[in-house]
């Protein structure tokens, strides 16, 4: 029998209480201090918060924002004590979760909850609580959670077993969350070790000649034919745009194996995602990315990988909507080896790859595996036979 298993039937044998949130928790957002009063910003020591913190995970960035004794005092941002459960309520990461490991001010796009009585209630408790709630936080208002909506958050009933039996529970979530860490800073390492390790091939590679993608490839974009959403009729092929598929249709225009490049958007000059990537088989592309041909696997990867990179801003036109024109990607030049170095490189490239980037094997199955049993075992821990209480 397990401790916890010990516990359980020594201090809840009939079931636990469950009880709203509110009852047993202090539950309320923050505000801004005005931008223009100078002086409740100048000399900040206070840290200010905003929902971008909210990740899921029991981890808070240090933030850069400060606000000062007087700005905390003149606004209605409010000070949230270490330990305290965040949950955002606009934005990008509207209903996920933090656990603030500092004191910290947040402001109104931020819910703070912190228990109202620590020897009955743990606050690590209350964040993996709040954790199985995500989907709920996220369907409320439409997808913004208001102040209205914090009566919703204030009145989810939640389980209260003894103290006893919630510190065993987050001591073996957190060793779920302290080894899921370790994967993600492996992860980590091994991208930068990745980067290193491409950057030194492609300076030492040898018999190094210059080319344009003209000379190496085939451009494929007079092709290429945009539909709009509307138009579209659903089916099996991919439809391709500028980073990646955006669809699938009823029919193809391109058959084979084809290198797009990014043609225009935001992702050109802040790489969230590749702007260079290989496809394979029937598909469709519209015309936001450039299609290239290349004779062999090895030269179409060399040039991947070796786009992505590099610096290509002195390449991009446009402002408010960034362009790679062709004329522009015409003008890239790509130092190439003879095919048998560029085997060589991308052998040793694409296993360091797999390593960092395949979900099916390496670290980020690893990852997503962890991740999964991390849920089960966390909605397990905290699932309860409720305690009739008699009347």
């Amino acid at each position: 029998m397990s401790l916890l298993e010990e516990l359980l039937n020594k201090y809840c044998p009939d079931g636990v209480e469950y009880k709203n949130l509110g009852e047993v928790c202090s539950v309320q957002s923050g505000g801004t201090p005005l931008k223009t009063k100078s002086e409740y910003w100048k000399n900040g020591n206070i840290k200010w918060l905003g929902s971008g913190v909210c990740k899921n995970k029991k981890t808070v960035d240090e933030t850069t924002d400060y606000i000062s004794e007087l700005g905390l005092t003149k606004s209605s941002a409010k000070l949230m004590k270490k330990n305290t459960t965040l949950i955002a309520l606009v934005g990008a990461t509207i209903g996920k979760v933090a656990f603030l490991p500092f004191e910290a001010a947040i402001n109104q796009n931020i819910a703070g909850i912190y228990p109202i009585d620590t020897k009955i209630l743990n606050p690590s408790f209350v964040y993996y609580i709040c954790t199985t709630y995500y989907k709920d936080f996220v369907s409320l208002g439409n997808g913004k959670l208001t102040m209205a909506n914090l009566s919703f958050v204030r009145n989810l009933k939640i389980p209260l077993p003894p103290i006893e039996v919630q510190k065993e529970i987050v001591r073996i979530l957190d060793t779920f969350t302290e080894y899921q860490d370790c994967i993600n800073e492996e992860l980590t390492l091994r991208k930068k070790q990745y980067e290193y390790y491409r950057d030194k091939l492609f300076q030492t590679a040898k018999n190094i000649t210059n080319y344009y993608l003209t000379d190496i490839s085939k451009n494929c974009d007079n092709e290429r034919k945009p539909i709009t959403s509307s138009y579209r009729t659903s089916g099996k092929y991919p439809y391709y745009g500028a980073s990646g598929i955006i669809d699938y249709v009823n029919d193809y225009i391109y058959d084979g194996d084809y290198l797009l490049i990014s043609e225009d958007g935001a992702n050109l000059l802040f790489r969230k995602t590749p702007i260079a990537f290989s496809i394979s088989g029937k598909n469709w592309v519209n015309n936001h990315a450039h299609v290239l041909h290349f004779d062999n696997y090895e030269t179409r990867r060399y040039v991947e990988i070796y786009l992505n990179s590099i610096d290509l801003s002195k390449y991009i036109t446009g402002g408010a909507q960034p362009k790679l024109n062709q004329k522009n990607l015409n003008q890239i030049v790509i130092p190439l080896p003879p095919l048998e170095e560029q085997e060589r490189i991308v052998k040793i490239l694409d296993r360091f790859e797999a390593l960092c980037n395949d979900i099916s094997s390496g670290l980020p199955a690893e990852i997503e595996m962890r991740k999964k049993q991390y849920e089960y075992y966390r909605d397990k821990l905290l699932t309860f036979k409720e305690k009739k209480i008699k009347e």
